[in-house]
Formats: C-alpha cells, structure tokens, sequence
C-alpha cells in the first residue's frame, strides 16, 4: 500500500486535505476555541508548534463558501450543531506577520503593507461588490495600494472588515498570525519603539474599535504585555502554555505519534522520538514537537536507521540560550544550570506578560522567555506563579550544552597561560602536570553529565572539553572518534613539527575507580592499536594517554613509546 506523504513544510490545511498527506487531526480546536472564545483570543506557542496550520485550519472551517469535504471524517464534524451555526458563515480576514522582519523599519513597515496588499487581492471581488459604494470601493483601492500611508495601514483591518460587512451582512472574523515576529525583529535590529507604533495602532483600529468584528484570533510566541500592544481591550482571551484549555491543540500527543509511526511501520523508533521530541507539558497535556516528528519520521523512511537529528533548533538562532549561559554569576548559579543539564528541575517564578525590549534585562525575565520560548517546559507548579522547570527533551538539551561549550572554548582562548602549560604537559609525557590542569579546566566549567537519559554517553562531557582545549592549538593536527586500528579512538593528535604521537582514551570513572579506569583505557589504546597510525607516519615519539574521570576530578595515566 503506497502511504500518505508527511506534510514537510506544509502549513496550508487545504493542501494538506487535497494532496493526499498525513494529517494529524487537530480540529478539536475549533469546537474548544468556539465554546470558550472572547472577542479577541490569543493563543501562545513555541516556534514550529503547528501555529500557522491551525489557523489555517480555522480560515478554511469558518469562511463563507467553505468546502465541506476538507474536514470529512475528521473529529469536528460530529459536532452537528457547531458546523450548523459556524461552518463556512463567515467573512474572514486571515494574514500572517511572520515575514515582517528587516534589518531596518522602512523595509519592515514595507512588508507589512504586502501583506495587507496580499490579502486585499485575495479579496479583489469586492471591487465589483454591488453592495460597495464608489466611495468603498476607493477605499479599497487604497488597500491594493503598495505605498499606502501610515493612516491607511493603521486602519486597513478595519477598514477591510467594514467592506467585507457590507458585502456579506455578516461580521467579520479576523486571523493574525505570528503577530509578535515583527517586535522580535524590530527589538534585534534596533527599531523596537517603531514597530510597537505601527502594531499598536494596528491592532487598536481592528480589534478595539471594530464594530464590524465579530471575533478575532491570534498566535505568538509571547504573551506581549497588555500595556505594550493591547491597549483598551476589554480582557482578551489568552490561551498559554499553561492553560488547561486547547492544551492538546498545538504539538503532537503520545497517542498521535505512536498512531503516525504504526502507520509507517516505525513502532520500534517510539523510545527514540520519545527521548528526543517529547517532554513539553502544556496545561495537563504532555506534548511531542510536531515539527520534529514529522522531519525525523519523513527521514527514516528512506534510512531507517539514521540517528535522531536536530531539526527544531536550526530554525532559530537560539540567542536567548546563550544570553542566558552568559548570565552566570549574574543571577544565575552553576548548580542551576548543572542541574537542568542533568535532567532535573529549577523553581522560578514566571512571568507571562514581557516586552521583547525587557527580555534580556534581568535573569528572571530570561527564565520566562526560555519558558514561554519552549526552550524550558514544566514539570508542575506550586502557586500558579513558581513553576518547576525542565529541559523537555534530549534535542533541547543539546542546544544546552552546545552554548555551555561555546563558552567555555571563549574562556579557554582568553586563558593563554594555563593552556599553554596544559599543552607542553600533553607533548612531553607529563601526566601529573595533565591531571592537574585539566582537572583545574572541569572545576570552572559547568559541569555536564550525561543523565539525562540512561545510556553509556558519560564520558562524551569530558571529550567535549579536551577537545575545547586543544582545539586553539593551530599548529597540532586534532581528530575525534576516529577510526584506527580495530576500533576508534577518543582522540588522535599529531604534532608533526616535533614528530610526536598521542593518542588519548577517555573514561568514566565508576564508583571514583580512577586508577582501574586509566588502566582499562591505556588496554584499550594497545589492543585494538590506536598507535598503527602514527608509526606508519614515523612519529618517532608516541604518548598514550588514559584519562579517567569522575564528577569535576579526574586521574591521568601516560605511556611513552619510541619508534
């Protein structure tokens, strides 16, 4: 049986339903939004969460002239009475700010005409509207118009929801989604106060003085503060990540992925999609990253046994992780950090309301933002306000870990001295003076252990870090895992100048076993002949290194070999 394609990239729900792809059904939604609805509902999500389909899914469900056969078979159409009074009923108006982002306000304010230049065309038949007075449909015109002035950008919403009303007899629902990317952009690229002019103004025409509004929806990332952007609405409706409501209506249930991989004849990968993409807690609901899911599971079609790959992180630039790295000792502690690598929880109290301008100013607005950003999720709270926060999954962990050892390569570059001792002990066989420098290197770093999940990775922490040290050395040719002899070796190092060999095997020191540990690790380098290399190359001198370690202390034990 040839199978549904996964729908990569595909955040338009008609194109889903009509191209034959696989459709996790989140039309639950509707029925949930529609029965708990205001006047303005806000929904907050993480990037990649499914935002955008969604409220595509809400265009094509409540638009005059829906096409019913989209949602065939799918969960909302056994809510009779709700497909009666809302199905295909209303005039909407549905524009996404995600592509608002410039490196300057001239050319944001310029997108964000296109994209209400886009949806006018969209609308182009209310120009023959006979319903639409000449003066109507000049003021359409303006809306078409690509050098529109502020006036009329700030009122284009209004001003196109009051035509749509015309025309249909009907009020108008409005979908704005990603509302906030263009505060994001305009907050990295210096025209913060600009670009909260514009959206403010916005977004007042449309959904504070609308009398032709019947109810709007919007997506994000953050709750912006209400005194930021929504000033004078009547108590929108917010749906966080903390909220009960729609809890399971963005991101993948277990059920859902385990339905998705049974489908593809991919059950035994569930442990390792689990592992990796699972672990978001949003209201009651434990939720996997649909935008991983649905890469990982489009690969291992045609590979099944490719690893698990980061798929979420690479849409971002993850500034906030290492904003937030670089705010140790400035509010934030080494244990706090250690202890969310290692898979545990911290308390902080969080803070949903935030402007993009403020997020980076204290250490407890970053803790929120890592929070609302999906970067820390929850594991339960005690007063509404203090959450026990997680890394939800070994995919974010590595984002973690990635920004902890890019900090410490930029200490270890400032610190010529140490690591040039460090260095001169490596290539003359000094293991005392090794053990003592490096043992000095993994008391100021933050310490990474690899217990996360259960598996025999601990000794991946400390390669990371020798590999931060020696790789300042320009002059040494450095290689990692690399295949030699019967196996792979930690780390292979050659140091042609002086015509020196080293080899280093790292180990993890149970029980603080260290001497044990180092012996089995210099074994390991004869036995399987990690040396062959070098003495074909005719290094004449051979260091053996076994390196055991445990927590921040570790034993080295060399080995000289002359060729």
């Amino acid at each position: 049986m040839v199978k549904k394609r996964l729908p990569v990239g595909i955040e338009n729900f008609e194109e889903i339903r009509t191209d034959d792809y696989y459709y996790v059904d989140k039309t639950e939604m509707i029925k949930e939004l529609l029965l708990r609805r205001g006047k303005v509902n806000l929904f907050t999500r993480p990037r990649r969460f499914g935002k955008s389909l969604n409220m595509s899914m809400l265009k094509y469900f409540l638009e005059t002239g829906c096409d019913k056969k989209l949602f065939d078979g799918l969960a909302i159409m056994q809510e009779t009475v709700l497909c009666q009074k809302y199905m295909g009923k209303f005039p909407v108006i549905a524009v996404s700010l995600k592509g608002v982002e410039a490196g300057n306000f001239d050319v944001a304010r310029s997108l964000a005409i296109k994209v209400i230049n886009e949806e006018a065309r969209r609308l182009y038949f209310l120009l023959d509207s006979p319903r639409l007075s000449r003066a109507d449909t000049r003021l359409f015109s303006l809306l078409l118009d690509e050098n529109m002035t502020d006036s009329t950008l700030y009122c284009s919403l209004r001003e196109l929801s009051e035509l749509l009303r015309k025309h249909y007899g009907e009020k108008v629902i409005i979908l704005i989604d990603e509302y906030d990317v263009p505060l994001a952009k305009a907050n990295e690229n210096g025209y913060y106060d600009q670009m909260i002019h514009l959206i403010r103004n916005l977004f007042e025409q449309a959904l504070k003085t609308n009398d032709s509004l019947y109810f709007a929806v919007l997506t994000g990332c953050l709750r912006v503060s209400k005194e930021s952007i929504f000033t004078g609405l009547n108590n929108p409706s917010i749906f966080s990540i903390t909220d009960e409501d729609c809890d399971s209506c963005f991101g993948f249930t277990d059920t859902e992925v385990r339905n998705m991989l049974t489908y593809y004849d991919l059950a035994d990968k569930y442990e390792t999609i689990r592992e990796w993409y699972d672990g978001y807690c949003f209201g009651d609901a434990d939720i996997y990253c649909p935008w991983d899911v649905v890469n990982y599971v489009n690969k291992l079609l045609v590979k099944r046994t490719l690893p698990p790959q980061d798929y979420w992180s690479n849409t971002s630039s993850n500034e906030i992780v290492h904003r937030f790295v670089e705010k140790l000792g400035k509010g934030l502690t080494k244990s706090e950090i250690e202890a969310l690598v290692a898979g545990e929880t911290v308390t902080k109290e969080i803070q949903e309301d935030l402007t993009y301008n403020r997020i980076y100013d204290s250490i407890e607005n970053i803790w929120s933002v890592l929070f609302t950003t999906g970067y820390l999720t929850q594991r339960g709270t005690s007063d509404g306000r203090s959450y026990r926060l997680a890394i939800p999954n070994m995919e974010i962990r590595n984002i973690f870990k990635n920004q902890i050892m890019n900090q410490f390569r930029e200490n270890v570059a400032k610190d010529g001295e140490t690591l040039g001792k460090f260095c001169d002990a490596l290539q003359t066989g000094n293991a005392a003076e090794v053990e003592r420098l490096f043992t000095q290197y993994l008391e100021k770093t933050i310490s990474i252990r690899d217990t996360f999940v259960k598996r025999a990775t601990k000794e991946n922490f400390y390669h990371g870090i020798l590999l931060g040290i020696l790789g300042f050395k320009g002059d040494w040719f450095v290689k990692s895992n690399q295949e030699s002899g019967d196996g792979y070796s930690d780390i292979m190092i050659k140091i042609e100048d002086k015509n020196i060999g080293i080899v280093i095997e790292v180990k993890y020191a149970e029980n603080a076993e260290y001497a044990s540990a180092c012996r089995s690790a210099l074994e390991q380098i004869t036995e399987k002949g990690y040396a062959k290399e070098f003495e074909e190359d005719g290094s004449c001198v051979i260091y053996l290194y076994g390196i055991a370690c445990y927590k921040k202390k570790c034993m080295v034990m060399a080995k000289k070999e002359n060729f």
